[in-house]
């Protein structure tokens, strides 16, 4: 059974209910299986080594999802090279693809927890009433140790890159 967490995310007045742990700074990054390009697996140990910006969204195809992953594309590029970003969504791998080659966004790589929810349970970010995943960044260290943390209370608002950025080139040293 996951932990339920309500009261710490809203869309619009109605509170909406978290499953899985609150992910905490200097936690044990959790491992994850998600769904990328092809369908093909990809996991948190696949970017062993580096520092990892992962951002939840709802959908890429709804405008704040879009300006937020959009946002981080254009930041990427002020990033040290051993520093990568992931985009967490419930969108299919395909639709992703398509959404990232109609917004030219090619330095943030988007990956699916359609299959599993594996992401959504790990992180505290599973939305119990609509099965989709909450906004929220993580900086995850090249030693798998959460560095930043920020679960955004209200679905229509962005994270603040500037603080997630910030840990991320920290974090890089």
């Amino acid at each position: 059974m996951l932990e339920e967490r309500t009261g710490v995310f809203a869309a619009g007045d109605n509170k909406l209910t978290l499953l899985g742990p609150e992910i905490k700074v200097g936690d044990k990054a959790p491992g994850f299986t998600v769904s990328g390009a092809g369908l093909k697996p990809v996991s948190l140990s696949d970017t062993a080594g580096k520092v990892r910006i992962i951002a939840s969204v709802p959908s890429l195809d709804t405008g704040l999802c879009s300006e937020e992953t959009q946002k981080f594309n254009e930041m990427a590029s002020s990033l040290p090279d051993n520093v990568t970003i992931l985009t967490v969504s419930m969108d299919l791998p395909f639709a992703q693809a398509r959404w990232c080659g109609a917004h030219e966004v090619d330095k943030v790589k988007t990956v699916s927890d359609f299959k599993s929810r594996e992401f959504g349970d790990s992180y505290g970010v599973h939305v119990k009433e609509s099965g989709l995943l909450a906004r929220a960044v993580f900086v995850v260290g090249k030693d798998d140790i959460v560095k930043y943390v920020e679960y955004v209370p209200i679905i229509s608002q962005l994270p603040d890159f500037n603080a997630a950025l910030d840990a991320a080139k920290a974090a890089a040293g």
